[in-house]
């Protein structure tokens, strides 16, 4: 699965199910992937791209509730929408407490299922292109040297040259340098935007 394909990962022991669902996603123009068990996704190379999880509540060995435990540990971020023959209150709480989007029981009508799995994929795309974006602000910060990330962290506190200049130990024309670097690097146009991409890049703390 590339990152441009968001795909649908069904996991259900039921064969039958498995194709029923496989055959709703490609009649509403949806890549899926086929799992008869919790084992054969975790075997899976880990997806690098959006998507969701159509996942089986109840399977024999690890359940649809131990999966999503095994996924968050793994950091394998998937909106997971449950399926379940037999439904409980407390099975359903514990799956949306822990994360999942909805939790649909057996016979599922087709119309809000694939109306659940758009808004799961939407999230998903949202949540990859978040962290791309992250990537991208963090590889730029990469790019500074050790001296101009020292300028960034203080002129994004808001600090005057003058006063980054005394407590770095240089002159102010050299901290005018360092800081015209930085928002060269940083691909910002003002301070404002150097602010905000910091705070992205969790060089900002909360606190400060």
């Amino acid at each position: 699965m590339t990152s441009d394909a968001p795909t649908v990962f069904i996991v259900d022991d039921d064969r039958s199910v498995r194709t029923s669902l496989a055959r709703l996603m490609r009649s509403a123009s949806l890549e899926s992937e086929t799992f008869a068990s919790a084992k054969e996704f975790l075997d899976r190379e880990r997806p690098n791209g959006p998507g969701c999880m159509l996942l089986d509540l109840s399977m024999p060995g690890s359940t649809g509730l131990e999966l999503q435990q095994d996924m968050a540990a793994a950091d394998i971020d998937l909106p997971i929408i449950f399926l379940t023959g037999h439904g409980s209150v407390p099975s359903s709480v514990k799956a949306l407490k822990s994360g999942a989007v909805d939790f649909f029981e057996k016979p599922i009508d087709d119309d809000r299922l694939l109306s659940a799995i758009k808004g799961a994929v939407e999230q998903s795309i949202r949540t990859w292109r978040d962290r791309a974006r992250l990537s991208e602000i963090r590889g730029r910060v990469a790019r500074l040297t050790p001296r101009e990330l020292q300028v960034f962290r203080l002129v994004v506190l808001g600090k005057l040259n003058k006063q980054v200049a005394a407590e770095l130990g240089m002159s102010e024309k050299t901290v005018k340098v360092h800081r015209a670097r930085v928002m060269q690097k940083m691909e910002a146009d003002s301070l404002a935007e150097l602010v905000l991409l910091a705070n992205q890049a969790g060089e900002v703390s909360s606190d400060s």
